[in-house]
């Protein structure tokens, strides 16, 4: 058990100036030093640097880890050209990251504060990474394909992927289930995965109306989907629509991810059924997709891959945020934004972290500020703005 003091300590309601905790795998007690020391004699303390910010690990909740080593490959500014590129330069990309690859990402991304990341696995090349990180891991095996003749071909390649990692399940894996969206998964598959989250208690997360060309063809089978889905698959029309496919996901609680073209009645009805939006704003600019909406919505804050981004850390893109909602208080953004990725990510993953708080588990980091007083009310701000270092990081108590 260890005790340590910091001159700054973000809990989810306020924030401690000069006091500590007490904790193992789980936060025992917070208060001020001296009456800890009390009540925990002979506790190990850890020494902190003046300035030093307490606070939860991040949870960085949709992460793509297979094209990891893409850097100028693919092409952005529009959905459809970035998505052919990505269909142009898959096996390329595939094989310049092997597990070595992928282990340096998470390694990268647990050195820059992150503790518990979604990753969105499509063909299962990044589960011993995974499952051998030091890091937490929610391992999303995806369902993906809409052509009706291969239905039974890709829920066995799927159903094979989600063993394996049910084998690997431990304290800090956890097997769950993705949907990769509407446009791209048929009906018939979308039901079975639904059943399966359902029977064996598994977290879904689903892509949903990313882009403008989803929103097209779902609604009218029409727009710049029209000759991917001839060429590729022989389809002239959507298998379903958005209506339906919310209405197949109602009864399980997900993590609908980007939603920036769906409208203000689908987000009621994503907010109603108990899903949580996950927003990727650089992502979203990168490929020319549109901007979520943010008012009113309880939504997370996420990287997306390297596919569609420059940066895995999660400070980077919560400071990205931060300025592309520019019509927001730009303190009252800062600190939603950080409750963003962690103690509503955590919320909405059924996660028992996320916040500083007695009992929850000890996923906790430390920035070091090398500075003096920073005041109260522009700590979540400055968190965002500067690029603090992550000095320790703490996974169930344990240093990393």
């Amino acid at each position: 058990m260890f005790l340590m003091n910091a001159s700054y300590i973000l809990t989810k309601d306020k924030i401690l100036i000069d006091s500590a905790i007490v904790f193992d795998e789980h936060i025992k007690a917070i208060g001020k030093k001296d009456e800890l020391l009390k009540k925990f004699p002979n506790i190990k303390e850890i020494h902190l640097e003046d300035g030093s910010i307490l606070m939860p690990g991040l949870i960085n909740s949709h992460v793509h880890l297979e094209f990891s080593e893409n850097s100028t490959e693919l092409k952005y500014g529009s959905f459809m050209p970035w998505l052919y590129s990505v269909i142009e330069k898959r096996d390329e990309l595939s094989e310049k990251c092997g597990s070595n690859c992928m282990k340096k990402v998470l390694e990268r991304m647990l050195l820059s504060g992150t503790t518990t990341v979604g990753a969105i696995s499509s063909w299962g090349f990044d589960l011993k990474p995974c499952a051998e990180s030091n890091m937490k891991v929610i391992y999303f095996n995806e369902v993906i394909g809409s052509n009706p003749a291969a239905v039974d071909a890709l829920w066995k390649h799927f159903l094979d992927r989600l063993e394996m990692s049910k084998k690997l399940a431990s304290k800090t894996f956890t097997p769950a289930v993705a949907i990769h969206s509407p446009y791209a998964v048929h009906p018939v598959l979308v039901k079975k995965a639904v059943s399966i989250v359902k029977e064996q208690k598994l977290q879904l997360s689903t892509h949903f109306l990313e882009s403008q060309a989803e929103r097209d063809w779902l609604d009218n089978s029409d727009g710049e989907f029209v000759p991917f889905f001839k060429n590729f698959l022989n389809l002239n029309k959507a298998h379903t629509t958005a209506k339906e496919f919310l209405e197949n996901i109602k009864d399980t609680r997900s993590l609908v991810v980007h939603a920036g073209h769906a409208s203000k009645d689908e987000l009621e009805t994503i907010k109603d059924s108990g899903h949580t939006v996950v927003h990727c704003p650089v992502s979203n600019r990168l490929l020319g997709n549109d901007r979520l909406d943010i008012d009113n919505l309880d939504y997370l804050c996420a990287t997306d891959g390297l596919s569609s981004n420059t940066s895995l850390n999660l400070f980077d893109e919560l400071k990205s945020a931060l300025f592309i909602h520019h019509e927001k208080d730009l303190h009252k953004l800062a600190k939603d934004l950080i409750d963003s990725a962690t103690s509503r990510a955590a919320t909405a993953l059924n996660l028992n972290r996320g916040q500083i708080k007695e009992g929850f588990e000890s996923d906790i980091i430390v920035l070091n500020t090398n500075r003096g007083t920073i005041a109260p009310e522009d700590l979540h701000l400055q968190i965002l703005l500067q690029k603090f270092e992550v000095s320790h990081t703490f996974i169930n108590g344990e240093k990393i």
